[in-house]
């Protein structure tokens, strides 16, 4: 049976044996509500389940962002209270993980914005393409947010202990030349050039054998090993959404003034 589209704002198209799934609410700068992030997590199961298939290009609708992360206009109405934040934590992480999880090789075709959890889907791809005028980063430091231990993973394992604390704690905008020095990007091409090279890209994975495609997807993460977490510490990751600080900060960013932070 074909994959068909399973969520509006993440129309998916095929291509011979190469799935796209295109981002497209440009009038949020294809940012995530937790809709979103649900019809993510269906998107790339229903992919993975394919067999037929054999790489998967995520991109943005226009080359004005890949996408600004989650929606934070949409925070007063999906979060806040302990039963919100744990419905929106495990639709986030489904979503996220579901990309991980692909039985196909995934790439990120990378142009413009791609901040906050659009910075994560991307490194939750197997390999990221991105244009030298691209700015990535993430603003957890803006709005006292917390990253989950699940999506700070996979970018320790690209980039180390050191750039991490640049991307997490100084918040730190890189432009693609900076990003693909760094170790966030495979392949850096002028802008122009974004959507040939992941589809040449995935045409190369396409060509080789699927089998041994998927064996060393798993195999490379599962030699990464299991996160040394207790219940307890993955649990309190959403505890931020309750804090002062970030009712202040969603509240501030709505009202486009700076926050006051009063760490409480």
């Amino acid at each position: 049976m074909p994959v068909t589209t399973l969520h509006p704002n993440l129309p998916i198209s095929v291509e011979g044996q190469i799935a796209i799934v295109t981002i497209d609410r440009q009038e949020a700068m294809n940012a995530f509500d937790l809709g979103m992030w649900d019809g993510l997590a269906d998107t790339m199961e229903a992919i993975s389940a394919q067999e037929d298939l054999r790489c998967v290009i995520i991109r943005g609708a226009t080359s004005a962002a890949f996408s600004a992360g989650a929606d934070i206009k949409a925070f007063e109405t999906e979060r806040g209270s302990p039963e919100s934040e744990a419905t929106y934590a495990r639709i986030f992480n489904r979503g996220m993980q579901s990309i991980r999880r692909c039985q196909h090789p995934v790439i990120a075709a990378i142009e413009g914005v791609c901040m906050g959890g659009g910075a994560g889907i991307t490194t939750m791809c197997d390999f990221r393409v991105g244009g030298e005028g691209i700015r990535f980063g993430v603003t957890a430091r803006k709005l006292s947010l917390w990253y989950s231990y699940a999506e700070m993973d996979p970018v320790i394992e690209l980039v180390g202990t050191g750039v991490a604390s640049e991307i997490f704690i100084e918040g730190r905008i890189f432009n693609g030349r900076e990003a693909y020095e760094k170790g966030l990007l495979s392949r850096l091409v002028p802008d122009a050039e974004v959507q040939a090279e992941a589809m040449a890209l995935a045409l190369r994975l396409a060509d080789g054998a699927p089998l041994s495609a998927r064996f060393h997807k798993r195999a490379i993460q599962k030699l990464r090993g299991p996160l040394p977490l207790t219940q307890q510490e993955e649990d309190a990751v959403s505890d931020f959404a309750l804090t002062e600080d970030f009712r202040n900060a969603v509240q501030a960013f709505k009202a486009k003034r700076k926050p006051v932070w009063q760490a409480r």
